[in-house]
């Protein structure tokens, strides 16, 4: 049993003995632990972009779109398109694109 093994059996065997208040206040604890780490991994993924920069995605009718970042929100980037059009984008479906 490797290390990793034991701490999860032991985990489980604790979780196991909670009652339904400590299982509560567990699992808020739980919630807020990856919201954070979520927040965490949007602010990573949001500092690769800079204001202005020129990027692209696919809209959900599977349509390419450009534009250029206007304003990098806490979990999104605001997006004003070619077209004119205000797009709010998470950071994992932007992808950098060259000025043509």
């Amino acid at each position: 049993m490797t290390l990793q093994q034991f701490d999860r059996t032991r985990i489980e065997s604790f979780i196991k003995d909670l009652n339904e208040d400590e299982l509560r206040y567990l699992n808020r604890l739980i919630v807020e632990r990856l919201k954070l780490i979520s927040q965490e991994k949007s602010t990573r993924s949001l500092s690769r972009f800079n204001l202005g920069e020129l990027v692209q995605f696919t809209d959900g009718d599977g349509r390419l779109k450009t534009g250029r970042i206007m304003r990098l929100n806490k979990k999104t980037a605001t997006i004003l398109t070619s077209d004119g059009q205000h797009w709010k984008v998470p950071p994992g479906l932007l992808q950098s694109a060259q000025a043509k």
